[in-house]
């Protein structure tokens, strides 16, 4: 069988280039690369998408959906790593444990809207919750997120890895505090909740690894920690990308799963409060990995081809 070809549009950036090391080491499929001097050029795009079998789009927003509009009249499967399509009916969310059927849901889809980063880490710990009954749709939820500075892209990079970095900059730093993140369209609408959490995103100074914590008043949800527990066990349990673990109180750093592509949910809590916190790197199951995990569904590869357990 011929190998399925690959093209990443916009392959310079970071989770195009995150994917492209994914990816380029591997002899199941063909990868087309564009020069360098062309990468802005529509048509020597628009010829590259039609070759390809599946192209990932690692664009800004408005940029992701000019390049499906190119492929508009293709067969080209599609991937978008943007935040433009996440909440879209028509595209599938690239999340394959949301939902005992998501993974097959992916692996025949045209087009998936790969999940934000912290949205990610609210979707596994929530989204389970909600389905099984055990988090009422309408209710109000806070979270908080910490993530590695390589989760702001080239140019934040750069500010992190200047010579010169400014004193402030090794500080945690709480950020998007007008409350309008761009991940808290998909985070309400992917777990079915009527109301809008507080989202709390912080990113310190640290290259990747993202942890997201859920807290929860036990009392207002009529609920055990033990079943927190026990219902997230259950969801996950045919993944062998996320594993849930009951916390013993010790310590979680959020750069624990950095360099992997899997998830791990940690539950820790008594008899009154709990929190949920999902460990992970934001470059692997945040971004790259995750949307190799969707290729390799789509593909019909082994879900795990590539990438780090």
């Amino acid at each position: 069988m011929t190998n399925p070809i690959i093209y990443i549009d916009g392959q310079e950036g970071t989770t195009g280039l995150q994917i492209f090391q994914r990816l380029g080491c591997r002899d199941d499929i063909t990868l087309l690369q564009i020069d360098p001097a062309l990468r802005k050029d529509t048509a020597e795009r628009q010829r590259l998408m039609a070759q390809a079998d599946l192209v990932f789009l690692c664009l800004p927003d408005k940029a992701a959906i000019e390049a499906v509009a190119l492929m508009a009249d293709m067969n080209t499967r599609i991937i978008d790593a943007s935040t433009a399509h996440r909440t879209n009916p028509n595209w599938t969310y690239g999340f394959p444990e949301l939902t005992a059927t998501q993974g097959e849901a992916i692996a025949s889809a045209k087009l998936v809207a790969n999940p934000g980063c912290h949205a990610t880490g609210f979707v596994s710990v929530v989204a389970p919750l909600v389905q099984a009954g055990v988090l009422s749709p309408d209710a109000c939820l806070s979270a908080h997120s910490i993530t590695g500075y390589s989760g702001g892209g080239k140019a934040m990079i750069a500010d992190y890895e200047t010579a010169d970095k400014p004193e402030a900059l090794t500080a945690p730093a709480l950020y998007a505090l007008g409350h309008g993140h761009k991940h808290l369209p998909e985070m309400s609408v992917l777990c079915g909740l009527d109301n809008r959490p507080v989202f709390n995103p912080i990113v310190a100074d640290y290259y990747k690894g993202m942890a997201t914590t859920v807290p929860f008043h036990l009392a207002q949800l009529n609920t055990t920690t033990q079943a927190i527990y026990d219902t997230l066990t259950a969801h996950y349990k045919d993944s062998v990308m996320v594993d849930v673990k009951l916390g013993d109180g010790s310590k979680l750093y959020a750069n624990t799963n950095a360099g992997k592509d899997t998830l791990t949910l940690h539950v820790c809590g008594d008899d009154s409060h709990c929190t949920v916190t999902a460990l992970f790197d934001n470059l692997g199951k945040g971004a790259s990995g995750a949307a190799v995990q969707n290729m390799n569904l789509m593909l019909g590869f082994a879900e795990t081809a590539g990438l780090t357990l």
